[in-house]
Parts: C-alpha cells; structure tokens; sequence
C-alpha cells in the first residue's frame, strides 16, 4: 500500500478506535522505535507506532492490518540481538512495553501471569517476596521484558540447572493474526489436552501471533551458592574442563567462560582485578540443591577436572559479597565490549551459537583460526555448561573492508557451529540478522513444516515479515 494512504487510513480509522496517546505517526518518534540492538539489519519505512496499553489494543490493530494486509512488526524493550524488532516498509510498529501489569501472583500454586512489558528483573523482585524465584536469567535481565524473553525463549546464566524460559511458561494469552484472543497451554502443572502449541509459540518471534499475557511456573527460592574460580593458560584448557566436569555428572547453577580479551575489556572498564594474563577464566555456582555439602563436594569436583588441565589457580568462596561481585562482573561483559567498541571504530557484532559441550574445546581452536584469517579482534563469553558461545567482533564501522571481514568472521563462526553439530543460536534468536542461516540449519521438511504452520496462523504474511520465515 502507499504509505501517503496507510498514513490517512492509520489517522482515520484506526487512531480514532485506539484512543488518545495510543498512535503516533511523528516521523522521528517512529524512527527512533524502528529497531532493536542488531547491526547489518534494516529499520528503514515504518508509517506509524501503535503503544498498545490492553489486550484490545492489540485485537483492534491485528484486525485493522488484516483488513488491509499491512505488515505489523512487534516490539517490547527492543533490547534484542537479531533485528527481530526492526521495522519493515509500510509496516505498523507494535509495542506492547507499557503492557506491564502482574494479573495474578498465586504462591500456592506458585504460577505468575504478568503482561508482556514487565521486565525479568522486576518479576524476580515481585515472586522473592513469596519465598518463589523465576529462574531464567538472561544477561539482560535489567532491561529485557517477559515478552521478549518468551518470544526468543531466552536463556541466561542459571540455565545450566535451571532451564530456558520455554520450561517456565504454562498458558499464554495470544492475538493472531486476524484479531483473535485465544489461550493457550494451561495454568495446571500437568496438562496433555490437544498438541502443544504453547511451545510453538515461544521462541517464535511475533511471527505467528502477539503475546498478551504469561502465565509462568515458579520455584521455591534458589539456595544460596558456593562460587569458584579457576583460570587457564589458554581457551582450551577450560573448554576441556568444561566438558571433563559435565561429562562426568556435574549440575552446576552456573558455569561461566571468559577468554583473556573479555577480561582485559572488563578490567579497562571497571577494574575489577580480574587476572588480565589469564588466557581463560571459568566461573561456576552451585548450590547443591540446597546442601551445602553437595555444593562443597561439586566444586571440589570442579577443581580436581580444573587442576587436571592444567589450571593457573583456582579459588572459591561462599562469601555473598565476592559472588555477587564475581556475577556481577561477568554481566557486565557485554557493557565493556560496548565500551571497548566506542573507542575502536564503533562496531560490534554479537553472535550466539550452541555447540555440544565435547566440542568446545575444538570450537575455541577454529575460531582462534578465524581470528588470525580476519585480523579483528574477537572476544568471546559463554554460558559454558550448556556450549552456549557469544563471540563478540570489533570492527571499524567506517572501513569498508573491517566491515566485509567482520561479516565475514560472523557467518564463519556460525558455520563453525553447524559443522560440530550445534545451531546458529542457542537464545538471541533469528531475528533478521540470521534469517538465511536458518534455512541452512533446517531439512526440507523441517522447512515445510515451517512453511505450513507460517500459513496456517499467519496466511496474509503480515506478522513480522521478513524475519525468521523470509528465507524459508
């Protein structure tokens, strides 16, 4: 459609149902939603920003863009990795971040279903208060919403023991394509009535419908963890750990990698004494299922397979104080890379691939290859215990050829990861930014499955367009 007449249709007819304050169409507030955190994504045409504030809302858009076949692009916080969020031309941005309310919190059953908008770290606080916890904990725990996290089935630091988000959700409430509120999972915790859509949903990526409201399972309080620390001469070593430890029956709470870049950024940023010559660093919790000497006896476990591979030191302490400090520093990995990028050419490029834990120490090999190929600096963290690598490429935004050989570095490490039998991401998602890889990871009849469940819930093709089903 043109968009001088989606415009006049946005302010004639859909503005007027929604209400006042709901619809903007001032061009640089538009602009300024257009897109999430990714790169090499584009963000450019969108015609209107719907910040949906209930339920109807949302149904009162979905059937406006059905009626007339316009793409809507869904949003939460857009702290997303992928260009998931990014608008597309002639699209309608739809947020539903100010949908924030807890609708009901009940420690019996210990179930919580919030709106899409409210944000992890929020949820934890509210649930703590009832002696519960909702384990999933991405990185982005402070500025990332439920929505978002059930929409990329996010994953984190404890998901090791704990699990993703998709082992968390029970029900969800969801608007398709045409308008239609529908349920579904279950509030109970058992229930095999029908397939399981529910998980179909999560990790979907607004592709097949927008998600209203979350019912989440919580647990009791997670036990309070002994924290050790062992460091490496090389990535090797403590990936050969990792796997060693895993291998041998270890459920960690938290098993955590650093490479000797991502500690030296982290010292420059924040001085946190961090031994900077270390090649490697791994950074474990246990709780032990709330025994403490189960958690003593795991992480001597872990220094035993540590000491085996040779590690420089190790140490661990069931001080709260020098845990917290110790986490701390490892969420703030991601804030140093950007700090470490403003000053270096101002690109950076995250990747996310999973690969099995046996194979880690091959994957630190090939991308140490992929680092002396390309000349960039490449640092990488991992959500160890589960293979889950974040390799991070710095680049020069205004060179062309750090830009082609950054590209380059990306789609190498992500082929790395399918070729020792991993996935092209573990928890950002597909977004735009790994759309054809996608297509690479998945048989054709994987593809045709995905292909007719995209037709079936969305058969206008309206719901976030050019993203995970573009290439497929």
């Amino acid at each position: 459609m043109d968009p001088a007449a989606l415009l006049a249709l946005v302010r004639d007819e859909l503005a007027p149902d929604l209400g006042d304050g709901v619809v903007t169409t001032d061009a640089d507030v538009v602009a300024a939603h257009s897109r999430d955190e990714a790169l090499f994504c584009p963000d450019d045409g969108a015609v209107a920003l719907v910040r949906a504030r209930t339920v109807a809302d949302v149904q009162a858009t979905m059937r406006f863009a059905s009626r007339h076949a316009v793409p809507v692009v869904p949003q939460g916080a857009r702290t997303g990795l992928s260009g998931g969020a990014n608008a597309v031309p002639g699209c309608l941005l739809l947020s539903v971040a100010s949908m924030t309310r807890v609708l009901d919190l009940d420690p019996g059953e210990r179930t919580i279903t919030v709106e899409p908008g409210v944000i992890n770290a929020d949820l934890k606080e509210a649930v703590a208060e009832h002696g519960l916890s909702y384990p999933p904990d991405p990185g982005s725990v402070a500025i990332s919403s439920i929505g978002g996290n059930v929409a990329t089935n996010a994953g984190g630091l404890c998901c090791v023991k704990y699990g993703v988000t998709r082992d968390y959700v029970r029900a969800l409430q969801v608007v398709l394509a045409d308008g239609t509120l529908t349920t579904i999972g279950a509030r109970t915790a058992k229930g095999v009535a029908g397939l399981d859509v529910r998980s179909l949903f999560v990790g979907s990526e607004g592709t097949l419908g927008i998600i209203v409201s979350i019912t989440l399972r919580l647990v009791p309080l997670v036990p309070q963890p002994l924290t050790a620390v062992a460091t490496f001469a090389d990535e090797r070593a403590g990936a050969t750990t990792v796997s060693a430890f895993m291998a041998a029956g270890a459920q960690p709470s938290m098993l955590e990698s650093l490479d000797r870049t991502s500690l030296q950024m982290l010292n420059a940023y924040g001085d946190f004494g961090l031994d900077a010559h270390a090649g490697a660093m791994l950074l474990i919790q246990s709780d032990g299922a709330g025994s403490r000497e189960a958690a003593l006896a795991e992480v001597e476990t872990f220094t035993r397979h540590a000491e085996a591979q040779g590690a420089l030191e190790v140490a661990f302490s069931d001080d709260a104080a020098d845990s917290e400090a110790l986490v701390a520093a490892r969420r703030l990995a991601q804030t140093a890379y950007e700090h470490y990028a403003r000053s270096h050419g101002g690109g950076q490029l995250l990747d996310d691939v999973c690969v099995p834990r046996e194979q880690l120490p091959i994957f630190y090999e090939r991308l140490d290859r992929i680092r002396t190929a390309t000349g960039l600096t490449i640092a990488a963290v991992a959500h160890a215990g589960d293979g889950n690598l974040h390799p991070s490429i710095f680049f020069s935004t205004t060179d062309p050829d750090e830009v082609a050989r950054a590209r380059r570095a990306f789609d190498e490490i992500m082929q790395v990861g399918l070729e020792l039998g991993g996935t092209i991401t573990g928890e950002h998602g597909v977004g735009h930014l790994k759309r054809g890889w996608l297509a690479r990871e998945l048989d054709e009849g994987n593809r045709g499955i995905h292909r007719a469940v995209k037709a079936a819930l969305d058969p206008l093709g309206i719901l976030n367009p050019g993203t995970m089903f573009a290439d497929l």
